[in-house]
């Protein structure tokens, strides 16, 4: 599959060598992308890269996600499906950007013929990519409006290591703001722990 990652941070470098080794197509999009020619995979424009993109997926700071994605256009965003997860917070990361919301929604609502799933935002790069390396296993939720797009994000998810028991979905793209605010306990954590890389479990009492 052809995905097109709009960033080239740890998260975006993260995913697209994930998603590289299981085979996809991957084209990272930067502002500029003549200055990050070293991160061993091809770097377009934006514009490059959701022109590549069956899958479009943001990894830009969730403080300017909806201008940059302004900057390629409604237009060309139309019916990709878009994989969000950026989420806003303050320099010092003790404030969200959307704090009675969240840039999922931001995102659909600027782009409503764009289905947006949100994923993967509760969780540090590396569980993103190799949730296996942790003592047991974890959960990764699903927050979207369209149906065939949460499924096409699973099986994305699934080349990534998470397997079908792993991936909960939660509900319509307004209980993304649930994914994004679990930012500042994940903040909280890392510092009891002294570590980024841990992830959480859903467990449920046992069917009777």
């Amino acid at each position: 599959m052809r995905l097109g990652l709009l960033g080239t941070g740890n998260v975006a470098r993260a995913l697209a060598h994930g998603w590289s080794a299981a085979g996809h197509d991957v084209l990272l999009g930067s502002r500029r992308p003549g200055e990050r020619t070293d991160l061993g995979h091809p770097v377009g424009s934006l514009s490059e890269a959701a022109a590549h993109a069956e899958v479009l997926v943001n990894a830009t700071p969730g403080t300017v996600s909806v201008e940059l994605l302004h900057s390629i256009g409604a237009p060309a965003l139309a019916g990709i499906p878009l994989i969000d997860v950026g989420v806003g917070l303050s320099d010092d990361f003790v404030e969200l950007s959307h704090p009675n919301s969240s840039l999922g929604e931001r995102i659909q609502d600027a782009f409503p013929l764009t289905p947006v799933v949100k994923t993967l935002c509760t969780m540090d790069s590396t569980v993103m990519i190799a949730p296996g390396d942790l003592d047991g296993p974890s959960t990764v939720f699903l927050s979207g409006d369209d149906a065939e797009a949460k499924r096409t994000t699973g099986r994305l998810l699934t080349d990534l290591g998470w397997p079908t028991s792993s991936q909960l979905d939660i509900g319509g793209i307004r209980t993304a703001r649930g994914q994004e605010h679990f930012a500042l306990l994940f903040m909280g954590i890392a510092g009891g722990l002294g570590s980024h890389t841990f992830n959480i479990n859903v467990v449920a009492r046992p069917a009777v």
